[in-house]
């Protein structure tokens, strides 16, 4: 697949390609609200947010300990849910359409799904 930094995301890794996949549409998102010269403070918010999902994910792959990954792993979580608050901010202020919110905020609640499946294995499988 595609190189990220001197990791590899896997196919079989779904919520790693999830997240970047899900960071894409952030950072379009982003240009897209740049264009329209609408939101510059919200959408530095949901930039950081919604790109640090997945960069935390990286780093659980790469986690030291069981310990370093469950930390990763929830910090992703929360980035997740801080994303999803400045999509509904977002669609509330009606800077996103209908569409453009049901969709992100669906890709959203699905890595939340994953990333809470996740972190509750961890947990429950810890020494």
């Amino acid at each position: 697949m595609e190189s990220v930094g001197c990791k590899v995301i896997c196919k079989d890794n779904n919520v790693a390609v999830k997240s970047l996949d899900f960071a894409v549409r952030i950072v379009n998102l982003c240009r897209t609200l740049k264009r329209r010269n609408r939101e510059f403070v919200l959408h530095d918010q949901i930039l950081r947010s919604g790109t640090s999902i997945g960069a935390n994910v990286s780093e659980a792959n790469s986690a030291q300990s069981k310990a370093d990954f469950i930390s990763k792993i929830s910090i992703a979580l929360k980035e997740c849910n801080e994303t999803g608050y400045w999509l509904e901010l977002l669609h509330r202020t009606e800077t996103l359409t209908n569409p453009e919110y049901e969709s992100l905020i669906s890709d959203n609640r699905q890595l939340f799904a994953i990333l809470t499946a996740i972190l509750k294995s961890a947990k429950r499988n810890l020494p």
